[in-house]
């Protein structure tokens, strides 16, 4: 751009950038006036803070009234004197009045805007005004403006056109521009031509680049700007500091956004919807929930009424919390606050009901997004597809899997394979899940270890041994290595197949995980020895996660019940109580014992019901008193792989020993006896093929 007026070229305004630097260096905890502290009165459990969320598209109530330099320089639009509209001379007085004034500068940025980027033709629109040109007027002109591209030679040309202009207010406006555009690169470019002028810029010009940046979603260059204001003498004011809280959080510097914070309530800043929405994120990505429902309420207390945004973050974070009862009083009060929820809040709530197996509220917000003609992606689809799966739910799924093939939006990966061939193995149908893997095939997708091990879970359910073992190896030929959840599939195969069938079995156990073959081979082979079992079972158990124990725990107790090996339960039990991978299986209070056997295998919970009757015995043989009540507690949930559930196993066993205890009414999963029958019924039996030793 070769074009020239009076002074510098316009194109001054794009060169490489001067060697005024900004460092990348991460923010020190400085000395913030009015007592800021770096320490944080709010604890969080991480230092990091994602930077994937997207910044609104509307501006925040905060940014909106950052900084307003027109108003500082200007009269308003809106100022006037009073004129009697029935006065002859009106019309004449309205003609000269600023508001008729103002109304044509606007309609001359609105042709700035459309004009092409070069001098000629900014000169051109701007001889309608003579030259009769003054700062006021310039200053209304480019606020007006919401061209980044052609602001640049607006500015230029007012600067050779005015003399002893405020050039700072200026630059801000122009500032401005660039920040209703997004144009971030382009405001910096303006800043080192201000410096470049010699134009001090003042608190406006760093309250602009630091909200441009905001809006921009560029936290780290918004700390970066707030940083850089004291080597130019600024001293922050409070609506920076405020927006800085957001900033900071984005960019990941936990204890400087939670110090603002801490400071903001103390001194009453004005926060906005924006500045929330970043802490609740911050406490979500810490894991500590209770700090977001926290910050919720003092927003509320605060006076700031929330919007979607907020909730939608809130409810993603009780999502993540496995709270879906939360989630479901968050969102009747987004409702009754006549917020409408849009495709955001419903993909969290579907994630907050499907982490939690809460099936029948997520199919219902299913039905509701596809009544009013909603679209899902794929990952959506596959959240509900794993939820219907985990509880089987399988006529629900083959109707959303319909749905998803019929959707222009999406189409089905290997998750959403991997939940069907998992459904069918639940119900044991191996064609279904053969042809399946043949679509998977066919789709381009490779079965992964989730898959196989779904696959071998459902040749297990089948009796189909030698294909559990063919699934095996076509693992090891794939070049994966079996996991533990590929182990504990194997061991739940084991524990429901013939004796005469498990070698097949244990001989993949011991390639999967030798320690874990060593003790399976004491169950399947017979081996003597309580000892050393215990002593490989101690030692398998401290190799593995916390994740994996209870599973491995169960499945070996199931397989303890089908060789029917009650006393080595009975170690495996013990052992589980003692490492604490079974915690608070009894309670005991005044007027009532209970068993609690929620989270156990069947295997397991017959296990643990029989050492309970073993207690319940010893303890009405020493004459101890009984409570007025005990109770069996199941939990009311169905195991996705079983059609009874924990509760229809413990209903059967129960009436095959003819126990007096009988399924509540009122309380779904207990079972609940008296003590005078519980009584009448220990005496009555022979306890020696009651209970185990």
């Amino acid at each position: 751009m070769a074009y020239r007026l009076c002074c510098s070229s316009a194109s001054s305004l794009f060169h490489d950038p001067p060697s005024f630097s900004i460092s990348s260096r991460k923010p020190k905890l400085r000395n913030f006036p009015s007592s800021l502290t770096p320490q944080s009165k709010i604890i969080l459990q991480s230092n990091h803070v994602s930077l994937q969320q997207p910044i609104p598209q509307q501006q925040s109530e905060i940014d909106a009234n950052f900084d307003n330099p027109v108003a500082k320089s200007t009269p308003s639009k809106n100022s006037h004197i009073w004129v009697n509209p029935k006065s002859p001379r009106a019309k004449q007085f309205g003609k000269k009045s600023y508001d008729a004034r103002y109304t044509s500068l606007a309609k001359l940025s609105n042709s700035l805007d459309s004009c092409d980027p070069n001098i000629d033709d900014v000169s051109r629109i701007f001889k309608s005004l003579g030259d009769n040109l003054i700062e006021k007027d310039a200053v209304i002109i480019i606020n007006n403006m919401e061209n980044s591209v052609v602001v640049p030679f607006v500015l230029r040309y007012i600067q050779c056109k005015i003399r002893g202009v405020r050039e700072v207010v200026l630059y801000n406006v122009t500032l401005k521009v660039f920040r209703k555009c997004r144009d971030f690169d382009g405001a910096e470019k303006v800043f080192d031509e201000m410096v470049n002028r010699g134009v001090k810029p003042n608190n406006v010009t760093f309250s602009t680049i630091i909200s441009c940046a905001r809006s921009c979603n560029l936290p780290n260059k918004a700390v970066e700007w707030f940083e850089k204001m004291p080597s130019f003498g600024i001293e922050p004011d409070d609506v920076t500091y405020a927006v800085m809280i957001d900033s900071y959080g984005k960019a990941g510097y936990i204890d400087m956004a939670v110090s603002l914070y801490d400071r903001a309530r103390t001194e009453k800043w004005r926060l906005d919807n924006v500045t929330f929405s970043t802490m609740i994120k911050m406490y979500r990505v810490a894991g500590n929930y209770d700090g977001c429902l926290n910050i919720f309420e003092e927003m509320k207390a605060l006076g700031v009424k929330p919007n979607l945004i907020v909730y939608t973050t809130l409810l993603d974070a009780m999502g993540r919390a496995k709270r879906p009862w939360q989630a479901k009083s968050i969102y009747k009060e987004l409702i009754n606050n006549g917020l409408i929820p849009n495709r955001a809040t419903y993909a969290s709530l579907i994630h907050a009901y499907g982490r939690a197996q809460f099936c029948e509220d997520a199919l219902a917000v299913y039905k509701e997004m596809k009544e009013k003609g909603m679209d899902l992606d794929t990952r959506l689809y596959n959240t509900l597809l794993a939820t219907c799966a985990d509880v089987g739910y399988t006529e629900q799924a083959f109707e959303i899997f319909e749905d998803m093939k019929g959707c222009d939006t999406c189409c089905p990966d290997s998750w959403t394979f991997s939940s069907l061939i998992t459904i069918y193995s639940c119900i044991g149908k191996v064609e279904e899940a053969e042809r399946l893997m043949t679509e998977m095939n066919e789709s381009g997708f490779e079965p992964d270890i989730l898959v196989l091990t779904s696959l071998a879970q459902c040749y297990g359910k089948a009796k189909r041994v030698d294909d559990v073992v063919k699934t095996f190896n076509q693992l090891l030929d794939m070049g994966i290595e079996p996991n533990d959840q590929f182990c504990d599939c194997l061991l739940n195969v084991m524990s429901q197949t013939p004796k005469e069938e498990l070698g097949k079995l244990t001989d993949c156990v011991a390639k999967a995980n030798p320690k874990l073959g060593s003790v399976v081979r004491y169950l399947v082979e017979g081996l003597e020895g309580d000892g050393e079992f215990k002593i490989d079972a101690i030692e398998l158990f401290g190799s593995i996660t916390n994740e994996v124990r209870r599973a491995f725990c169960n499945s070996l107790i199931d397989i303890c019940i089908n060789l029917d090996l009650l006393d080595k339960a009975c170690v495996l039990l013990d052992l589980g109580l003692t490492l604490e991978i079974y915690t608070d299986l009894q309670s005991r209070s005044q007027t009532q014992w209970s068993l609690h056997l929620k989270g156990l295998s069947a295997g397991s919970a017959l296990t643990a019901f029989h050492v309970w009757i073993n207690d319940l015995a010893k303890s009405f043989e020493s004459g101890e008193d009984l409570p007025p009540l005990l109770g069996i507690n199941t939990g009311h949930g169905k195991h996705r792989c079983s059609e009874k559930g924990l509760a229809g196993v413990i209903e059967s066993h129960l009436k095959e020993l003819n126990a007096p205890f009988r399924e509540s009414p009122d309380k779904a999963g207990w079972f609940l006896t008296t003590q005078v029958a519980v009584s009448s019924w220990i005496k009555s039996r022979d306890l020696s093929k009651l209970v185990v030793a």
